[in-house]
């Protein structure tokens, strides 16, 4: 067994997603990949087309596109990653210019991507694996662990099996509710291993329960020699572990770690900088919750729980929803909690106690998931009475007969202008003309790191007050002093 342990990073990549809501700009990320790119990963993950570029555009006023194209430009020798594939659901994104964004992301040089099945339905992705490889691309492919009644060893051993089957790049045993304890993953270990074949297999964990560092030692002692960790202040948290402690007590097991952690200092200092700047929060580990196994609600969406009960007045009701998600996950069939599925299932436990009466109203998304729309085990698996409650509506009729349009590129092209360009179509049907519109210059890494800002942020905000008289900021030789009119204008 090699003792070589080899990591992939998910700093500007998960880390920046389940930390700071993917408000990372251009310059946020650019002014710290150089140094990912030096420290020795096997792996970057780098680019989340089918939310970043909506998100970047909309929010953010950037174009994402810039920062594939000025990102895969500046890095020379780590493997970049994208994340996703091409079958973009039920969005009203057609699948051509799915087709297309990949072409135009492998035409960059990322040529490498992590794909999932929301189910764990490999039979189901053969046409999205066989379309990527057309396109250039080599598959990881995801088995999403959960805890269910269903999810028995033997229900990880057949889709396990049925994963490496597809021929994938490589299996990622990913954990994405924090859910694993070292128990479980010894156990699950040599189920992997043995049904994997000669499919090298890599770990990706959340730490919302504080054990994925812990896991991520059990792997290696496993026989995995390949683990997803991410930079701090962008790890812990909701985040992947800090390649740091990974690291560290990786080499106190007697293990050999591929990586240059002195590259990585200048990352620490940056991100901490733009983090302190820009009040963004900073990772750190957490504390065991055993309650996180019963509803399974990933950290970030009990946040927007308790908004939608505020919005209400329901606020003080967030600890019967989560009861009420265990429910509703049981009739549902036991889907993982994942996106989009754990979405489905949080928003009507929201709904039923809202309204007070079970399943009286259902969202678009729940009739199209009971329909079978959203994968074909709810079909078979959900609480049967239940579906047919939810599908004893007039809305289920008219979902029960849409049929989705699949446009070409050039049926799209036509709809906007013959002249428009593939990436100006990206753009729209990603983004929206809302974020198009407001999309400008992208930002540079002077625009967080520059010395000079704080002294510009300070006459910013002193420009918006005037109750002081003078104030006087004096270091080394120099002295600047503001003169105030000694009344507030107010907010």
């Amino acid at each position: 067994m090699s003792k070589e342990i080899k990591f992939i990073d998910t700093t500007v990549r998960d880390g920046h997603l389940s930390l700071w809501a993917l408000n990372m700009r251009t310059g946020m990320m650019l002014s710290v990949l150089p140094h990912l790119d030096e420290a020795g990963f096997d792996a970057i993950e780098f680019f989340l087309p089918m939310v970043q570029i909506k998100k970047m555009g909309k929010e953010l006023g950037e174009d994402a596109l810039e920062w594939l194209k000025r990102g895969a430009a500046l890095n020379t020798k780590t493997e970049l990653r994208l994340h996703g594939g091409i079958h973009p659901g039920l969005a009203l994104i057609p699948r051509s210019i799915s087709r297309l964004l990949a072409e135009m992301v492998v035409a960059h040089g990322v040529a490498v991507t992590r794909i999932s099945s929301s189910w764990n339905d490999f039979p189901e992705l053969v046409p999205e694996m066989e379309e990527l490889t057309k396109i250039g691309y080599k598959s990881v492919v995801n088995v999403i662990y959960s805890e269910s009644p269903k999810h028995t060893d033997d229900y990880f051993r057949e889709r396990i099996r049925q994963a490496a089957a597809l021929k994938p790049y490589r299996i990622c045993f990913k954990d994405v509710g924090g859910l694993l304890t070292p128990e479980r993953t010894r156990q699950l270990l040599p189920i992997f291993l043995e049904a994997a074949g000669d499919v090298e297999i890599e770990f990706h964990a959340h730490c919302n329960n504080g054990l994925a560092p812990l896991n991520a030692l059990e792997v290696a002692k496993g026989g995995i020699k390949y683990i997803h960790t991410s930079v701090p202040p962008l790890a812990n948290g909701t985040s992947q572990p800090s390649v740091f402690n990974v690291a560290q007590n990786l080499r106190a097991l007697g293990f050999d770690t591929a990586i240059d952690e002195e590259a990585l200092a200048p990352v620490v200092e940056k991100l901490t900088t733009i983090a302190q700047r820009q009040h963004l929060p900073m990772g750190h580990p957490r504390l065991f919750d055993q309650s996180i196994y019963n509803h399974q609600v990933p950290g970030g969406m009990i946040s927007n729980l308790q908004y939608q009960l505020r919005l209400v007045g329901m606020e003080d009701r967030l600890q019967e929803t989560l009861e009420e998600v265990v429910r509703v996950r049981a009739e549902f069939g036991y889907p993982i909690m994942v996106t989009p599925l754990a979405q489905f299932v949080g928003s009507q436990a929201a709904i039923n106690v809202i309204v007070g009466e079970r399943y009286k109203q259902v969202s678009d998304e729940v009739i199209q998931y009971a329909l079978g729309h959203w994968g074909r085990e709810p079909v078979t698996d959900m609480d049967q009475e239940v579906r047919a409650n939810i599908l004893n509506r007039s809305r289920a009729g008219e979902w029960a007969r849409w049929e989705r349009p699949d446009p070409t590129v050039e049926e799209v092209r036509r709809k906007y202008g013959e002249n428009v360009s593939d990436e100006e179509l990206v753009l729209r049907l990603y983004g929206g003309q809302e974020a198009l519109n407001t999309m400008g210059r992208s930002s540079e890494p002077e625009d967080f790191l520059s010395a000079r800002q704080p002294i510009v942020t300070l006459i910013d905000q002193l420009t918006k007050r005037r109750a002081f008289k003078h104030v006087v900021v004096e270091k080394g030789g120099m002295s600047l002093t503001a003169h105030g009119s000694g009344q507030d204008r107010g907010p």
